[in-house]
């Protein structure tokens, strides 16, 4: 779904009263229950850091509110994706939409007073991530304008890397398995030959047991090489059996809302079990939404929820102290992304 050019856009709009009108978003409670009940912010051990996190898909809410919500619970860092066979069908629109977003975040902050747990405003550690979500691996290996958008965003200097790209073997994804896998093997090329770390979406059929898309990915980046710059398993929803081999061959693994939701008790396991320099936290904002606010839309700030639940689950499970995990998914991020030592 293409980033919003409607009469809502972040251009429409007086600049005086867009602010004023913006800013209401941003009032406590930030977060209320479908019953309008108030719904605490975990207060983070350490600055937060969302891994993957949309804005071109948000109708729920303006872009540049939901980068100043996440700045307001503690968030510092915010990975972008966007797609060119998708979102993107015209590269300089939106650069000049990304860059107008995160002026107007700016100024949102600047108008609202301070930014708990933010001491550096967030705008300035948002930039985005460029690659072809698995339903349009054959638009970008047949369609030559999909690769030069491509190429056209990873030259940004707001680009940090490639993704989100992969296998998507679920339902909704009719391509055959040999297509999508001829699109991951040039994605993983291109951030080879650019040195940028990697995203990748990863989903098995329905109920398959031997998780077919994961062990072809795994054959791929074998065959291929993991990018020196790293390689993230976004969106982690399987268990520890799976995550294993990826971790040896130096994968990380981002784990989101669903590790909070009851039934996803092997996605805890593998929370704790993953290794402490491999972990990260996202969103995948606006889907899955954590606990205590599902069915509501995701946005940037619920990592607050998600981050604060791993921290638990390693805590309980004898792995590391919630402060330390604190730690470790926030440099963990910073290095991923070539800001940290």
């Amino acid at each position: 779904m293409a980033f919003d050019t409607s009469s809502d856009s972040v251009r429409e709009i007086d600049q005086s009263q867009r602010i004023e009108q913006l800013l209401e978003h941003l009032q406590a409670p930030l977060f209320t229950a479908k019953k309008g009940k108030p719904v605490e912010v975990p207060t983070p051990l350490a600055p937060l850091a969302d891994t993957h996190g949309h804005l071109t898909p948000l109708r729920h809410m303006h872009p540049a509110v939901a980068v100043a919500r996440a700045a307001l619970v503690g968030v510092r860092l915010l990975a972008v994706p966007v797609d060119p066979a998708d979102d993107v069908p015209d590269v300089p629109a939106f650069l000049s939409w990304f860059d107008e977003v995160l002026h107007t975040a700016t100024e949102l902050l600047a108008s609202n007073g301070d930014t708990p747990h933010c001491p550096e405003p967030l705008p300035h550690n948002t930039f985005f991530l460029a690659g072809v979500h698995p339903y349009g691996a054959q638009r970008f290996m047949e369609d030559p304008a999909v690769r030069a958008r491509l190429l056209a965003l990873l030259d940004h200097a707001l680009c940090k890397g490639v993704g989100e790209f992969g296998l998507d073997y679920g339902p909704w994804n009719k391509l055959p398995a040999d297509v999508q896998i001829a699109a991951f093997r040039e994605h993983l090329r291109i951030a080879h030959e650019r040195n940028l770390p990697v995203e990748l979406h990863i989903r098995d059929a329905d109920g398959d047991a031997h998780a077919q898309a994961h062990v072809d990915a795994l054959r791929v980046l074998r065959e291929e090489g993991v990018p020196a710059a790293g390689c993230d398993l976004h969106c982690y929803t399987s268990g520890p059996d799976v995550m294993t081999p990826f971790v040896e061959l130096g994968c990380h693994v981002a784990f989101g809302g669903a590790v909070t939701f009851a039934r996803s008790e092997d996605i805890r396991v593998a929370a704790a079990a993953c290794p402490a320099n491999k972990i990260l936290c996202e969103t995948d904002s606006p889907y899955m939404t954590p606990v205590p606010l599902r069915g509501q839309r995701c946005e940037p700030a619920m990592v607050a929820f998600s981050a604060a639940h791993v921290a638990r689950v390693r805590e309980e499970a004898g792995v590391a102290t919630q402060a330390q995990t604190y730690a470790d998914l926030w440099n963990n991020a910073l290095r991923f992304f070539g800001m940290g030592d």
